[in-house]
């Protein structure tokens, strides 16, 4: 069962985060709600790290693995960001551009080898660059509404590569 939930609960939980985070930023989720989201998430990367790290070792699975280790540091970086005041709390940034590139990373990686929906994990990580400029660029201009857009960018673009590699592996 647990071996399930590893293989499968991604596909749910990755379009969960960006919902929950794209609902803090239109204000419908508080920021304590928030912190408590990224110690779950913290824990959650923790174990599943722990759980597969000899399962992940070689080919695609050791970037996705790298990208969850990585992952793991930034989360804990954001959930710092939560309990400290001044420049540390750029941490937030730190986690929110984290997890909106590294992943592109996995992708890119990952579209370059395998040939059955290499195109959904370079679009993915195109979707992850296009949604990070995007919301770089509404919080130059301070537009809330390019902020959300944004971050539902990122979302598809790794649902549709975490969907991919968990229905067709």
């Amino acid at each position: 069962m647990f071996r399930n939930a590893r293989e499968t609960g991604p596909v749910v939980l990755v379009p969960l985060a960006w919902a929950f985070v794209t609902a803090a930023h239109l204000g419908i989720v508080d920021s304590y709600t928030l912190f408590v989201a990224h110690v779950v998430m913290s824990v959650l990367l923790a174990a599943f790290a722990v759980a597969s790290w000899q399962e992940m070792s070689e080919g695609v699975l050791w970037a996705w693995r790298t990208v969850i280790a990585v992952g793991f540091l930034i989360t804990v970086a954001g959930t710092v960001g939560f309990r400290v005041e001044g420049p540390a709390r750029a941490l937030f940034s730190v986690a929110l551009y984290g997890w909106m590139l590294l992943p592109a990373i996995g992708f890119v990686y990952t579209g370059r080898r395998v040939r059955a929906g290499a195109w959904i994990y370079f679009g993915g990580a195109a979707l992850c660059g296009l949604g990070a400029a995007g919301y770089a660029t509404g919080v130059a201009t301070g537009t809330q509404p390019a902020l959300a857009a944004s971050l539902a960018v990122v979302g598809v673009g790794q649902t549709a590569g975490i969907a991919d590699a968990v229905y067709r592996y």
